[in-house]
């Protein structure tokens, strides 16, 4: 397993020439680099000017990639009524809309008849795909990489699944 830092994340976009997936599965995620955010954001002094900052790199990434004419989207599978942390990320979700993305919410009790894989990835031009690996409490511990052209196909499928049956960020009300 590796762990992709900033250039290793950067390298992947920009490789990327048409679209690039997201599949978020897990309702809790305690990953270091955003621990104090959401430990602002719950104790109410957090919102989009401090994410904005605290996000600024991933943004630019994110505006540099879909300027490039990348067609990038992230779809979260969520079990509702929804964790803290996941209305910590959907206050969030405007910035990366404004950077480009397109974010859709599938409520966890209408995934029941998907195929999924067993973690979160990423899938780059339907043919890489970066896995991303928590721990049980939702720690990160590291990324996959495949060209596997089998386990494209299953994540392409999976999240092509997920994204039709998903809810546009604008219309997904909070539950």
């Amino acid at each position: 397993m590796e762990s992709l830092d900033a250039n290793g994340w950067a390298r992947l976009f920009g490789a990327c020439r048409e679209s690039a997936c997201h599949l978020e599965m897990r309702d809790t995620y305690a990953v270091q680099e955003e621990a104090a955010d959401f430990e602002e954001w719950r104790a109410g002094r957090w919102g989009p000017a401090e994410a904005a900052e605290s996000w600024a790199s991933w943004l630019d990434l994110m505006r540099k990639t879909s300027t490039r004419g990348v067609r990038l989207r992230r779809a979260r599978i969520v079990s509702e009524p929804v964790t803290d942390y996941i209305r910590f990320e959907h206050e969030g979700t405007p910035l990366n809309i404004a950077a480009g993305e397109d974010v859709r919410w599938l409520p966890r009790t209408r995934a029941s008849g998907l195929a999924l894989p067993g973690n979160d990835f990423w899938i780059f031009d339907g043919a890489t795909v970066l896995f991303n690996h928590f721990t049980g409490d939702g720690g990160w511990i590291g990324n996959e990489l495949t060209t596997d052209p089998e386990v494209a196909k299953l994540c392409a499928d999976a999240f092509e699944s997920v994204w039709a049956l998903a809810v546009p960020h604008s219309e997904y009300t909070l539950v």
